[in-house]
């Protein structure tokens, strides 16, 4: 089998893996699910969560990825030659698409709202002019689709300079960078006199808050927030070099995705007690409460430009990554050229992206049990391809995947001591799979 070409350092491969998990749901979900189920309590189940069923789940991807150095279908087809497991593989491309549809949707949304930041348009607004100025937007099908479409534009110019200078270098230069604003907005939201109510409603351990609801949230955003369950990571650790710590690089895209999470709590909160604005999540959180806060700071203009310009650096190395993955099956599977798998790629997510961005207005009224387009396939993707996605690689690993290959991925061939191996092996084979379908239940409404 020909080789492809991987990443060039340990550091692009990490901030890469780093920016496939790290995205809006760490800025505009995280937090406020924290505040409102116990703060400091909520955070200590997310934390085991992430090691009972985070860690483990993208060592699997990684070790499914890593041992083929192939795509999904490639990958399943080597592991276990004569099974039709490969099949799987149709369900992740499909829910990859779908995430980027509508996802490149709120994306548009943040180039906006950079925009209009750069133009100084953000400021000396009341509170229902901000929500007319979104409700304005998404109501306009011309601007909506047209920065979705520039939005896709640029995914894509990434992936056409391919895995090193494309994704790799791009990853390297904006996971740094959203880091440093992030702790720049954190000094100063420390710096502010609020600071200290924003800080207990995100900390402070409250264990009477946390119902066995907030304990379900909390294993559910630990899971969506890690990207897991539709082969980015599988297709990113298929380009990973063969002396990588797989069990080392888990734990950092882990550790990184939760420490942006909290930070960013840490950035938003304490602002918004400072102000005496309401906590919520969500679009409402970025697009209509954060730009009023930003007007009545100090540099008010700046703050706002880094903000947008931060959640941009978050939403791109998202869907690179979520397009990486029917781009490599249709270059592997299909023998297509990188230029042309870009091409189908973007045609069919301009396509499903479009759709979505007409449905909050062209199309509003198509309802799907109660659900516009945008809507149905943000819950599609939430609730049902990432929770199968991820049960399915839990149980393939735990259950059925030959446990000498994953000896020697967790161990380099020997070279490493496998100490992780029979703590993952339980938790793949007992933990995620019981944990995913309580979450799958309860998402679904069905508990």
């Amino acid at each position: 089998m020909t080789r492809r070409v991987g990443f060039a350092t340990r550091l692009g491969a990490i901030a890469a893996a780093v920016g496939s998990a790290v995205g809006l749901g760490n800025i505009w979900r995280f937090p406020y699910e924290a505040g409102v189920n116990g703060g400091g309590a909520f955070i200590l189940v997310y934390i085991g969560c992430i090691l009972v069923m985070g860690i483990p789940v993208i060592l699997s991807e990684f070790i499914i990825g890593r041992s083929t150095h192939s795509n999904m279908k490639a990958a399943l087809r080597q592991l276990s030659p004569g099974k039709k497991y490969y099949l799987f593989t149709y369900i992740c491309i499909l829910g990859s698409f779908i995430v980027i549809g509508f996802y490149s949707v709120v994306c548009g949304w943040i180039i906006e709202y950079l925009y209009q930041a750069a133009l100084g348009q953000l400021s000396g607004h009341s509170p229902q002019e901000y929500n007319e100025m979104f409700t304005s937007l998404v109501a306009n099908p011309w601007r909506c689709v047209g920065w979705t479409v520039l939005f896709l534009v640029l995914n894509f110019m990434v992936m056409s300079r391919g895995i090193e200078k494309g994704i790799e270098r791009v990853s390297r230069t904006m996971m740094p960078l959203l880091f440093v604003i992030l702790i720049i907005f954190c000094i100063n939201s420390l710096l502010m006199p609020g600071a200290s109510k924003g800080l207990k409603f995100l900390f402070y351990p409250d264990f009477s808050a946390l119902t066995m609801r907030g304990v379900l949230d909390a294993f559910g955003q630990a899971f969506l927030s890690l990207s897991i369950g539709i082969s980015c990571l599988v297709t990113y650790s298929s380009y990973f070099k063969d002396d990588t710590s797989l069990t080392k690089d888990a734990v950092i895209v882990a550790v990184l995705d939760t420490l942006v999470a909290i930070l960013s709590g840490v950035m938003i909160f304490p602002a918004v007690f400072s102000f005496g604005v309401e906590p919520t999540a969500g679009p409402r959180l970025i697009f209509e409460v954060l730009p009023g806060i930003f007007q009545q700071m100090t540099g008010g203009y700046v703050w706002a430009l880094l903000f947008f310009l931060l959640v941009f650096f978050a939403s791109l190395t998202s869907t690179i990554s979520l397009s990486e993955i029917p781009i490599t099956f249709l270059m592997e599977e299909r023998k297509l050229s990188r230029p042309h798998a870009i091409g189908w790629v973007a045609l069919i997510t301009l396509v499903l992206a479009t759709v979505a961005a007409l449905s909050f207005n062209v199309l509003d009224d198509i309802k799907l049990w109660g659900k516009n387009i945008f809507d149905m396939m943000d819950y599609a993707a939430s609730n049902i391809f990432m929770l199968l996605g991820g049960l399915f690689t839990a149980v393939y690993v735990g259950w059925i995947l030959d446990r000498k290959i994953v000896h020697d991925q967790l161990t380099n061939g020997g070279r490493l001591k496998g100490m992780m191996e029979p703590y993952l092996i339980f938790c793949l084979r007992y933990v995620a799979p019981v944990s995913i379908i309580f979450i799958f239940l309860y998402l679904t409404g069905i508990i």
